[in-house]
């Protein structure tokens, strides 16, 4: 059922949650125990839990000597390549406590168009939920060009949240939710909730890249919470450290309220026409 509110989260029986890549990556890998725990604390309670994770060239910069993220496309594949590796043993070792298996799902922007490419997808996922098995998302760095990317996995993340019917999407990043302008500036305030008629055009949510990994910001995250919510998926912006706050139903980040005219659950859209 979809949630309508986010106090809701604490019983929805499916959730897509998004992680960044400054959230678990480099220095900040201590915080990927912290975030399972909270996922198979979901995944107890018998919720349907997919993870959408940034990161893959982020953690493998430092295999490949690197200090900064690469800018050219055969470097980023690189680096995706061996960081997507490592990346998903740090995420299995830390669900072996729970005795939770992960499957790796890697997907391109071309998948999410091509009508047979996005089914088989979906079926895919489908089929590792049945089986209580954690899917981990991500973009498939390796093979994607510069003209066929999603952009940032905000979008992925709704994409998928729209794919499979979500109840509910949840956005995490270094952020506590959007403000109305960027937090270190005079006047900035959190915002709480924002329904699906509210003009947003008077908020200043900031650049696009906020760091050296990512390439998200407050920007994509309003962006892709829309696309969902649009959908009639009820969407949490908030930080990766609230996680578990997030999950349990409360009132933490900005709520996006669902579109009461978006298709969910097993509507078409919902599905992508899978």
């Amino acid at each position: 059922m979809t949630v309508r509110h986010r106090s809701e989260l604490a019983t929805a029986g499916r959730i897509v949650v998004k992680v960044g890549s400054s959230s678990i990556s480099g220095e900040a890998a201590w915080r990927i125990p912290v975030l399972v725990e909270a996922l198979a604390a979901a995944h107890a309670r018998g919720a349907e839990v997919l993870l959408v994770s940034s990161g893959a060239i982020a953690t493998g910069m430092p295999f490949l000597d690197l200090e900064s993220r690469p800018h050219d496309l055969a470097t980023q594949q690189a680096a995706a390549a061996v960081g997507q590796n490592v990346l998903v043993y740090r995420y299995l070792e830390a669900l072996r406590p729970f005795d939770i298996m992960a499957g790796q799902v890697l997907l391109t922007a071309h998948d999410m168009e091509d009508p047979t490419h996005r089914s088989n997808a979906r079926r895919a996922i489908e089929r590792l939920l049945g089986l209580r098995i954690l899917p981990i998302i991500n973009e498939n760095d390796t093979v994607a060009t510069h003209e066929i990317r999603f952009g940032d996995n905000d979008r992925l993340a709704a994409l998928v949240a729209r794919l499979v019917g979500a109840d509910a999407l949840v956005l995490l990043s270094d952020i506590t939710a959007l403000y109305t302008r960027p937090p270190g500036e005079p006047g900035a305030e959190p915002i709480h909730v924002i329904e699906p008629d509210d003009d947003l055009s008077s908020y200043a949510f900031g650049s696009k890249v906020v760091n050296s990994v990512g390439t998200g910001g407050a920007a994509t995250k309003a962006s892709a919470a829309r696309l969902a919510s649009s959908a009639g998926i009820g969407v949490l912006v908030t930080s990766a450290d609230q996680v578990a706050d997030a999950l349990a139903g409360a009132p933490v980040g900005t709520w996006f309220a669902p579109s009461d005219g978006g298709a969910v659950a097993t509507g078409p859209l919902a599905r992508m026409g899978g």
